[in-house]
This record gives structure tokens, C-alpha cells and sequence, in this order.
């Protein structure tokens, strides 16, 4: 006979900070942040021969796609269920007003700073970075002497200006130090060292910069920001943090051939099916591997190697284009494998406390990674969309029964614990005054 347990849990007291407060564990940052939205291809854009100039300038943000970001457009984002939003920043590449001594543009600056304001405006979490910008880190991780000493010296002047800017914002924002920082495919020592150097300096720079910013949530990242490399070279390597108050980010795109791959090769076929439940017989462009059990497979790892020792891990980027079906082939079962990879992505991610966040990068056309046409507010790809939500909806089930303590009975609470408002809430099951509750229009 099988025995039946129920499942009690008693959640700590969950309060909201106020502007200017710190009062969240790094824990429960990450408990409130799934699932996230990357405004991709936006502040990150520009064009590498202007690295260490003021040329970007602001047309920069609309170099890569065509809207400008708007409250309207983060509110937008907020209402299709998503309580994070990772904003990918250039700082070398196009907006350095001096480069003797790396100072970033005002202006530039100050967009920035009024786009992280409009997802606070929004109560979302919010993480800026250090991404790509015309690749003066990210391509150079491995090189030492005068070229690590320089880079060393810029990456330090730009979180210390950084930092400042946004010293006083409360836990609801959070800085990553890099991207992807590049590294071979069987990293030397010498560039796991490196990567671990730059990290380093990073979070010291920020917490010695005053203000909220001794106890705010930083993400470092692992080599090449793979699952695979992060918890083979970095597992045990992790920068030290004098607060504890760290995440560990990694990407996951693949298989490649799903992803990212645009037409067929000598060495294999373009996937267009993922998914056990989606093969088409006698196509040629079925996945043959890397699906289902290979996800479970990828974040178990990383959740052994960061999650369970208190690192929670922030998959800053995931995703897959989606593609116009060529004759012979079928769109139904395409869409329904789009559908079911984003929903197994953010479902196990979630399962795991793990924080997925979507890659959008507002190009409406095919094939493209686009969730949301900011253009129109409105869902550009619902096979993605409907996908993200059912991979919430199925993270949130199984929990029995839960003991609340210190809270209002009106006090209303989704299955990950995280405290909700009436906005906030969505087809699904909550919990109030200790009992489950169904909302369903």
C-alpha cells in the first residue's frame, strides 16, 4: 500500500518593502521575480565600432526594433502574468561621454534609470546588467596582464557609476554583472579564474558603494552563462559575498537545431517538432533529442549544484524562433511544439526555484523569438504565451494544505507563497485565510 502524505507548509511572515527597504532574503527575491520578460534587443543595441564613444546615443534603443519603451508597454507585460523584467543595458557601446576615465553619458544614463522607474512604477522586480556591449569583456575573458588589468579598470568605473544612480532603489531591483561571458569549450583555469576575478570585483564595487546597495541581490553568471560549464567549472568556485546575497545565472537555448538553426546542414536537419507528442511521421525534422527528459535532466543539475546550497539560480534568458512552415510540413504541430517547450521550460524551472525569463526581441516577422508585440500591446505569439502560462499554472499544483500565520484574512497568496493583489491575479488557484480558492472567469 502507498502511503498518502499531505503536504503542510508554513510560510515565513512575506511583507512588501516600502521604497528605500531591504528587508527580503535573497530566497524570497527569487520566490516573486517567476516568471520573467527580457525587454530584449532595446537598451542592449548599437553597433560595436562605436565602443568607448558617445555616438549610441539615444537612437540606440530603437536601432534593433522600432518602439520605444513605454509605461504603457511594461504595464502591458505586467498584465500577461510576468513579475520580473531583465533589462539588457549597453554602457561602452555608444554611451561613454570620456573614455579616459569610462564616464557614462547623462543622458543615457538617465533612460536607463527612467525605464527601471517604470517597472517599479509597475511593482515588478527588475535586473540591469553589464550585457554584450560590443563584446570589450564578454570576447576577452581569457586574456591576462595590461589587457585584464584594463578591462579590470573599466568594468570597476562602470558599476561604481552605475551603483550610485541606483543606490537608493529598494530589493525590487537587482544588478548582474555580466552577460555571457565567453570562455572555450573545456575552460583553462586561467579564464574560470578570470571570469571569477571580473565577478568579484563587480560585487565588491557595488557593495561598497553605499546606500541599499550593501545588501542588494547581485547575479553572477558561469562560463558562457551554459548549465552544462557553470556546474562543471563553478559550482565550487562561486565569488565570495560578504552578505550572501547571490544568484547564479545561466542561459538555456537547445538544442541549437531547435532553437536557432535556420536551414538544413551536411551534419543534420532543422528541428521543427519538440516534443515526444509532437512528431510528424515521416518528417525529417523531428528533434531526436535534447527534449523533455533532457530539460529535467539540465536543471536538476544546476538545482543539486546552487539552488539546494542557497544560490537561486536566474535563467536570465530562454527560448525558441518560431518559424513559418514550408510545404509538406505541418504549422499546427510546430505551434504546439513551441507551445509545450516553453511550457516545460518555466513548469520544471519553477518546480525547481528556478527564475525563467523569456528572450523577446519585438521583431514581428518569422522566425523570431517575439512573446509581445509592443507595437500594439498585444500577444504577438500566442503558442509562446499560452505555453508561459500553462507552465506557471502547472508549477502552482500540488500543494494540499498551508498554514498561514501573521497574515490578514483577506491576504491572498498564488502556490509559490508570493502575496498578490487584486491586479495581479489570473486564472488559477490561490490561497486565502488558509484555504485553497479557484478564480476562474
Amino acid at each position: 500500500m502507498t502511503a498518502v502524505a499531505l503536504l503542510f507548509i508554513q510560510y515565513p511572515l512575506l511583507t512588501v518593502s516600502a521604497q528605500g527597504k531591504m528587508e527580503l532574503t535573497v530566497q524570497e527575491v527569487a520566490a516573486r521575480m517567476a516568471p520573467g520578460w527580457n525587454l530584449g534587443n532595446t537598451l542592449e543595441a548599437g553597433d560595436n565600432a562605436y565602443n568607448f564613444t558617445n555616438r549610441g546615443g539615444l537612437a540606440a534603443e530603437t536601432s534593433w526594433q522600432d518602439t520605444k519603451t513605454t509605461q504603457d508597454i511594461i504595464d502591458y507585460v505586467k498584465s500577461q502574468g510576468f513579475r520580473s523584467i531583465r533589462i539588457p543595458c549597453a554602457w561602452v557601446m555608444g554611451h561613454i561621454s570620456d573614455k579616459q576615465t569610462n564616464t557614462i553619458d547623462k543622458q543615457w544614463m538617465a533612460r536607463v534609470k527612467e525605464i527601471v522607474d517604470y517597472c517599479i512604477n509597475a511593482d515588478l522586480y527588475v535586473v540591469i546588467n553589464q550585457h554584450w556591449d560590443g563584446g570589450w569583456l564578454e570576447n576577452n575573458i581569457d586574456k591576462t596582464g595590461d589587457t585584464k588589468n584594463n578591462n579590470m579598470k573599466i568594468l570597476k568605473d562602470c558599476w561604481t557609476q552605475i551603483a550610485d544612480v541606483f543606490k537608493d532603489y529598494d530589493e525590487r531591483l537587482l544588478f548582474a554583472g555580466l552577460n555571457e561571458p565567453n570562455s572555450e569549450d573545456n575552460p583553462k583555469a586561467t579564464t574560470i579564474q578570470n571570469l571569477i576575478d571580473y565577478e568579484q570585483a563587480f560585487i565588491d564595487v557595488v557593495r561598497a558603494s553605499g546606500g541599499n546597495n550593501s545588501k542588494r541581490v547581485l547575479i553572477v553568471q558561469g562560463p558562457s552563462t551554459d548549465p552544462e560549464k557553470t556546474c562543471k567549472h563553478f559550482a565550487d568556485k562561486i565569488p565570495t559575498d560578504p552578505e550572501n546575497r547571490l544568484m547564479v545565472e545561466v542561459h538555456y537555448y537547445a538544442p541549437w537545431q531547435w532553437w536557432g538553426m535556420e536551414k538544413d546542414e551536411s551534419w543534420g536537419k532543422v528541428f521543427y517538432y519538440w516534443g515526444k507528442d509532437n512528431h510528424v511521421s515521416g518528417s525529417q525534422h523531428n528533434a531526436t533529442h535534447s527534449e523533455e527528459d533532457f530539460v529535467e535532466e539540465v536543471l536538476e543539475k544546476m538545482k543539486k549544484n546552487f539552488v539546494d546550497k542557497g544560490y537561486p539560480v536566474y535563467i536570465g534568458e530562454f527560448g525558441a524562433n518560431w518559424r513559418k512552415m514550408p510545404a509538406g510540413e505541418s504549422q499546427e504541430k510546430h505551434d504546439a511544439s513551441i507551445k509545450w517547450h516553453y511550457q516545460v521550460v518555466v513548469q520544471k524551472a519553477m518546480e525547481k526555484g528556478m527564475i525563467p525569463v523569456i528572450w523577446d526581441t519585438n521583431y514581428r516577422g518569422a522566425p523570431s523569438m517575439t512573446v509581445i508585440n509592443r507595437k500594439d500591446l498585444s500577444v504577438y505569439n500566442p503558442s509562446m504565451m499560452d505555453g508561459i502560462k500553462a507552465g506557471v499554472k502547472a508549477a502552482s499544483t500540488g500543494i494540499s494544505s498551508i498554514t498561514l500565520d501573521k497574515f490578514s484574512s483577506n491576504t491572498i497568496f498564488d502556490l509559490h507563497g508570493r502575496k498578490m493583489d487584486n491586479a495581479q491575479l489570473q486564472n488559477g488557484v490561490y490561497i486565502q485565510n488558509g484555504r485553497k480558492w479557484i478564480k476562474k472567469d
